[in-house]
């Protein structure tokens, strides 16, 4: 007998693009070049750049119904930052601050490993990106399902080795940057000049951490499934040829 509860469907796919551009790209742009003296001035830019990555958490939400952890992260980084730019601390609490936020967010996924919703599986491990639902059928039916845990925490322990590495880069490049004293245009220009030099000195090693995690997943995955990495990845629904017109419809009892 057919089961008459309906199924809940799955949460509509995230636009990545768009999520680093609300939430990383544009905060840090205003709080950048829109919040000195001839933008938008301190407060006005602090609540502007807040409010993008807000909006987009609580739309995320509302469409997904998913917490957005990017949005929160982003949303955190530019109240820290902001609120130190209006208490006029200097150079060294930026450093500190952009040390402190990858550093917790490694501590975090550490810390989540343990937890039925490990940070690892949103950020490498995404059901949006990976056919979970496959590769779980394949590895009950290998009976693999000790050494996926096993790829699971070490792809845990490199996820969180990029975040710590970012962590000790950035605070090292701010404490080289910022020399200006708070509220001057030259603080605002090394504010600029360390977020460009956080990008090339920071990110890109701390992603070729990440990037070779993921490369290790997949890898793992394909030797514990049996699976191609097509087989792995989630495809997008086939779409169904339109029919010419005049063309009637196919009888699905294959009658004449």
């Amino acid at each position: 007998m057919t089961d008459p509860t309906p199924t809940a469907p799955a949460p509509k796919p995230e636009n990545l693009l768009l999520n680093l551009i609300c939430n990383v790209a544009l905060p840090t742009a205003i709080q950048t070049w829109g919040s000195g003296e001839r933008g938008l001035g301190p407060k006005w830019g602090l609540v502007v750049a807040l409010l993008f990555p807000l909006a987009y958490g609580l739309y995320d939400f509302a469409v997904r119904r998913r917490f957005n952890f990017i949005s929160a992260l982003g949303f955190t980084s530019v109240l820290i930052t902001g609120g130190f730019g209006l208490m006029q601390l200097d150079g060294f609490w930026f450093a500190v601050k952009d040390g402190a936020v990858p550093g917790l967010i490694g501590l975090a996924v550490l810390a989540s490993m343990g937890t039925k919703a490990p940070l690892v599986e949103e950020l490498l491990y995404n059901p949006q990106v990976i056919d979970a639902a496959r590769v779980n059928a394949a590895l009950a039916a290998r009976n693999h399902q000790q050494e996926f845990a096993r790829l699971m925490k070490g792809s845990s322990h490199l996820l969180a080795l990029s975040f710590f590495l970012s962590a000790g880069l950035n605070y090292g490049l701010a404490r080289l940057i910022i020399t200006g004293q708070p509220g001057t245009e030259l603080f605002v220009q090394q504010l600029a000049k360390m977020h460009w030099a956080s990008l090339g000195g920071a990110v890109l090693p701390a992603m070729a951490i990440m990037f070779y995690a993921l490369w290790r997943m997949f890898k793992g995955l394909e030797r514990l499934t049996g699976l191609t990495l097509d087989e792995i990845l989630k495809q997008p629904p086939a779409k169904s040829e339109p029919r010419g017109e005049g063309t009637p419809p196919t009888d699905p009892s294959g009658a004449a």
